[in-house]
């Protein structure tokens, strides 16, 4: 089975594909690819292989496609070298007609590791691949798997209003608050940028985490004009909340939301999360994805009081030369003093060099 790399001409083919796979996610399409790249200059290996391997199918300009694996290489200093599948997203892994393509697929992305010297590759998968590790040889050497994410799924009626009377009377009343406090919300595109990312930039400094840079949000809603949207919280027409929001095949997603640490008491958050289930519910979204997060955290509790229920995430691990799996996340030890003094960084600064930080990381 021949593995190919993507290539401009074969972009609606792969959309395709996404479109007409159950599993597919917005973050396999193609344009990610252009998004990453554009952003942070990231090395990808968007791979591909067809349905059939026939002379007339192989010079055929739209060919039928069996399987996809987006991967992204991250080559950073502190971190070491690494592929992902892919960076920021939750279930972005192999895509593919049967466990054979899987294979290939996969394989494949071992070969191209081998060639780059990372030291893992890391599969961001909702289900697992080859879970008891049956049928692995190829890849040399078994998959590790970690389930250590959920992401939370609410399930949407037809109307708000149906959505509203579903609600327990105490997260009526906690959505309630901030509108007798006057805050006010909105929904917009490119034209919200610079307020979602005063609110974001200032949220991820005072969390201690490099910020993404502005312009991975425009190139994405330059790419997803009809897909992606900004929901932005105000208080006297300062912007306190926001979220921003990608849609696709009748599931609307969250990658991005924050709200400033000083207006909690308002709980601009649930006004923020409401106006986004009102919005999913008028534009007949199916379901709501809250988005990654971890079990008995904060943020989870949050999620946890909208009632969606959690989905175990499965993200598999291909390891170099028989090493331990990799803990880049704040949760590791290692990271806490770097975390404390990031939170204290004036916001200019940790604006400025955030982006520079951020591509490194396996966000």
């Amino acid at each position: 089975m021949k593995i190919r790399l993507f290539t401009p001409d074969i972009k609606e083919a792969w959309d395709s594909f996404v479109m007409n796979n159950e599993d597919g996610t917005c973050y396999h399409l193609s344009g990610w690819r252009d998004v990453f790249e554009k952003t942070y200059g990231y090395q990808t290996y968007y791979l591909w292989t067809r349905q059939s391997q026939n002379r007339d199918n192989l010079y055929n300009s739209k060919p039928d496609i069996a399987g996809i694996l987006p991967l992204a290489l991250i080559k950073s200093r502190l971190f070491g070298r690494f592929l992902i599948s892919l960076p920021f997203f939750d279930q972005v892994g192999v895509l593919a007609c049967s466990k054979d393509t899987e294979k290939a697929l996969l394989e494949k992305a071992v070969e191209i590791a081998k060639k780059e010297k990372v030291e893992f590759i890391e599969f961001r998968h909702l289900s697992p691949t080859f879970p008891d590790n049956s049928n692995s040889e190829g890849l040399g050497g078994e998959l590790i798997t970690k389930q250590h994410k959920v992401t939370l799924l609410l399930d949407l009626p037809n109307t708000p209003d149906e959505l509203w009377k579903s609600f327990k009377s105490k997260l009526r009343s906690q959505i309630k608050k901030p509108m007798k406090e006057g805050l006010t919300a909105r929904i917009g595109g490119m034209e919200e940028v610079n307020d979602f990312y005063k609110v974001f930039s200032q949220n991820m400094r005072d969390l201690g985490t490099p910020v993404n840079s502005k312009c991975l949000f425009k190139n994405i809603l330059f790419e997803f004009p009809e897909q992606a949207r900004i929901c932005i919280v105000s208080k006297d027409e300062q912007p306190i909340a926001a979220g921003f929001v990608i849609g696709f095949k009748g599931k609307l997603h969250i990658p991005w939301a924050s709200a400033l640490k000083k207006f909690n008491h308002l709980a601009p958050n649930m006004l923020l999360y409401w106006s986004i289930l009102e919005y999913a519910c008028n534009q007949g979204y199916e379901i709501f994805d809250f988005g990654r997060t971890t079990p008995d955290a904060g943020t989870n509790k949050f999620k946890e009081q909208w009632s969606p229920r959690p989905i175990l995430l499965h993200w598999q691990y291909w390891i170099a030369n028989g090493r331990e799996k990799p803990e880049l996340n704040k949760e590791n030890p290692k990271f806490q003093m770097f975390i404390k003094i990031w939170q204290n960084l004036p916001l200019t600064i940790a604006n400025t060099i955030g982006p520079r930080i951020v591509k490194y990381l396996p966000q």
